[in-house]
């Protein structure tokens, strides 16, 4: 049987040995599980998952510790990520009663009308490498408080953080068959996105792996299918006396998390009047960076990317936008040879005839400059992803025009355009996703609602379009 292995980017070390899964047994074993777990009362299927949360909250710092390991990101990063897990159930709880709760309807006189909702069945969840335990959760608890059974195929980079994910959930009273888990690589993630026996599929990673799924499910409008995909994220910087903090929220923005997330802001649009002053403080921040393993004193702000493939593709990336017209005001250098650390790359693109509409999923920030507010939103604008999108600075009235003009599922003021809130939802448009957010939405996509009218004795008379009872064929014709 084929194995996987996973290693710590920041050391290289191996971190974690597996078996490739079988897919086919997985499903099955799901299937199986499924009915008794979906027809148990929603009490006990809350208790289970308020469990793991207790569970999860104990080993906070074990599980943190593997997931630093694992992904590069630094401790204190880590730590809350597994908070993110914890809370996601009592969220999911909210969100269930809020969303898909039982509810009753006005009805005729004397019959009922009732609104209930039922799981899909066997959900297949994708998850990727950047969250590895908070963005596969905030499927699988959804999911499962609803009543479906779970196939999980962690990132092929993170197996280890998915089995340990699988392990709470089983030690917390959740039956072994409700939650199976697929390890492997893209082959893996094929066999069980087309498997016949699962009812949907939810999904969070990159818009082309995203996008394939969608042509795959466009001939099964029966199959639930949720999409979560990235953003070509713009932060706009306007007028500001406050120089240092629009800085300060644009460097939080490109580089947290080494720019491995979602939201990350990949392009910084701003007035041509300020550039030189927000350029060179934002320089200036990102020159102070500290830049090291996951458990390094004094704590880094960012570790390393997940390996050494993504940081070639992303120095290649930078170097390419430089032939292209690209004026670099950072150069994106690579500290620890053979180790996939990345300082981050700051390069204006302002004069390049064609800038590409891809998500660069790293610490690069594309930089242009604008003469109005106009231009700025349209620029924001010109993209074909819609996730994420902030404005620092500018008036109230031009944050109203910026919130109404921009094609974003999050649009922040003198915000980041990451950190987002998982007590709200969380999606975006375009190639971002599928118009099925998740995050506080998520109730939405793991079950379907059932309208029901009730009546306690069957009781109907038909009032009009009937012959007489005592007339014949004959005279009914006179």
């Amino acid at each position: 049987m084929p194995e996987l292995i996973s290693y710590e980017p920041a050391t290289g070390a191996e971190l974690w040995r597996g078996h490739v899964s079988d897919v086919d047994a997985e499903v099955a074993a799901a299937r199986a599980a499924w009915p008794k777990w979906a027809a148990a009362p929603l009490s006990d299927r809350i208790e289970r998952v308020r469990n793991f949360a207790n569970r999860v909250r104990a080993d906070l710092e074990i599980f943190a510790d593997l997931i630093a390991r694992e992904t590069g990101k630094p401790l204190w990063e880590a730590r809350t990520e597994i908070e993110s897990v914890v809370n996601k159930v009592d969220i999911s709880i909210r969100a269930y009663a809020d969303r898909t709760s039982q509810r009753r309807l006005d009805g005729k006189a004397g019959s009922r009308s009732a609104l209930r909702h039922k799981p899909h069945g066997v959900l297949a969840v994708l998850g990727p490498y950047n969250f590895p335990a908070h963005l596969p959760n905030g499927h699988i608890v959804p999911a499962l408080i609803a009543g479906n059974a779970i196939v999980f195929k962690p990132s092929e980079k993170t197996p280890a953080t998915g089995q340990m994910l699988i392990e709470y959930y089983r030690r917390s009273g959740i039956p072994e068959g409700v939650v199976r888990i697929a390890q492997g690589g893209p082959e893996t993630g094929k066999a069980l996105s087309q498997h016949a026996d699962i009812d949907g599929l939810l999904f969070t990673g990159s818009a082309q792996t995203g996008i394939a799924l969608n042509r795959q499910f466009a001939h099964r409008p029966d199959k639930i299918l949720a999409l979560e995909m990235g953003g070509n994220n713009p932060i706009i910087v306007w007028d500001t006396r406050d120089i240092h903090s629009a800085a300060v929220l644009v460097v939080q923005s490109a580089f947290l998390s080494a720019g491995q997330r979602c939201t990350a802001a990949r392009r910084l649009i701003v007035k041509d009047a300020l550039y030189d002053q927000i350029v060179d403080e934002v320089k200036k921040i990102a020159d102070r960076l500290v830049i090291g393993e996951p458990h390094g004193e004094p704590p880094p702000f960012m570790g390393p990317v997940i390996d050494n493939d993504v940081c070639d593709n992303l120095v290649e990336s930078f170097l390419a936008l430089m032939s292209r017209g690209g004026r670099p005001i950072k150069h994106m250098v690579v500290p620890i040879q053979g180790r996939p650390f990345l300082a981050p790359g700051i390069i204006d693109v302002t004069d390049m005839q064609e800038r590409p509409d891809i998500e660069l999923f790293g610490p690069l920030l594309q930089v242009i400059r604008v003469a109005d507010f106009t231009a700025a939103i349209d620029e924001a604008n010109n993209t074909r992803f819609g996730l994420s999108a902030s404005l620092i600075g500018g008036s109230a009235t031009q944050y109203d025009e910026f919130w109404a003009n921009s094609r974003a599922g999050i649009v922040n003021w003198n915000a980041p355009t990451n950190g987002a809130s998982s007590s709200a939802p969380f999606g975006g448009i375009g190639l971002s996703g599928n118009h099925r957010p998740s995050a506080y939405y998520a109730a939405d996509y793991c079950a379907y609602p059932v309208v029901s009218s009730e009546n306690d004795v069957p009781k109907a008379m038909i009032g009009i379009g009937l012959k007489d009872e005592e007339s014949s064929p004959v005279d009914a014709g006179k």
